[in-house]
């Protein structure tokens, strides 16, 4: 299926490793031009000339610190130097620690919500401009933990709830502007992130790896982890011109494993 992406002008942070990785690579195969954000300046440059020799597409390597209102103030000034508009935008983050009421401080908090939810925020508005030239579509990874929590991730349940009430909040005003925003909520997809997570859990109770992942794996009516590439397919269809009618909403993608509704 030809999502008619080529040619188009995407931004994705974060995408140095794991779904930023995944997606961009996707949005690559579909002839997208790239704008590439991380920390990992190192990898991200790799990334960058990786998918240039391999795909054709344009592809900018931008170092960001998405905690860093400052760094992001630069990206946002580069883009309106540099990239008269923009057809789509994919807000990702790292994942914030583990700990639960207890055991975090305050400048944990502090920090999860620069990077986990302020981040998002100044990202949207300094690049709404530029996807209002044309329309265009935004995509912000957040995690299964919108609909129910996860065990240990007091941080990531609070704020990524927080992302998904504030893109369905903006949704309105968006529209006016041509601008589709929807949220994508992975379950357990194979990243290292989540293989982070699965050998601290077996650290924890001393048991082996894969216990820990089998514990899961039961749990997931699909009886496995989701891998980034599948992720990243569905990711394109939502910041293509082929989703034409869907904003505002907050979609699973975890092989059944959350049970509400």
């Amino acid at each position: 299926m030809d999502m008619q992406l080529k040619g188009k002008n995407i931004l994705v942070t974060a995408s140095s490793r794991g779904i930023g990785k995944a997606i961009a690579e996707q949005l690559a195969k579909e002839g997208a031009n790239l704008i590439l954000c991380s920390r990992s300046e190192e990898q991200l440059l790799e990334l960058a000339s990786s998918l240039q020799t391999q795909y054709g597409i344009e592809a900018v390597g931008r170092k960001v610190d998405l905690s860093s209102r400052t760094s992001i103030d630069e990206l946002i000034a580069w883009l309106h130097t540099s990239c008269p508009t923009l057809d789509g935008l994919v807000c990702n983050t790292g994942g914030p620690p583990k700990g639960n009421l207890m055991t975090l401080d305050e400048q944990d908090w502090a920090d999860a919500f620069q990077l986990q939810l302020m981040s998002i925020v100044r990202l949207i508005k300094g690049c709404l401009p530029l996807l209002a030239v044309n329309g265009g579509n935004i995509l912000t990874i957040a995690s299964s933990s919108v609909k129910q929590p996860i065990p240990g991730l007091l941080l990531s349940n609070t704020f990524r709830t927080a992302v998904a009430g504030f893109m369905k909040s903006i949704a309105s005003e968006c529209a006016e502007q041509r601008v589709l925003v929807n949220t994508l909520c992975p379950g357990r997809i194979a990243t290292d992130r989540i293989a982070e997570l699965d050998h601290s859990l077996a650290a924890e109770t001393s048991q082996s790896i894969e216990v820990i992942q089998a514990q899961f794996e039961r749990a997931i009516p699909l009886g496995r982890y989701g891998q980034p590439q599948e992720l990243a397919a569905f990711a394109a269809f939502l910041l293509s011109p082929l989703n034409s009618y869907m904003t505002g909403s907050a979609f699973l993608f975890d092989g059944g494993m959350v049970q509400a509704l």
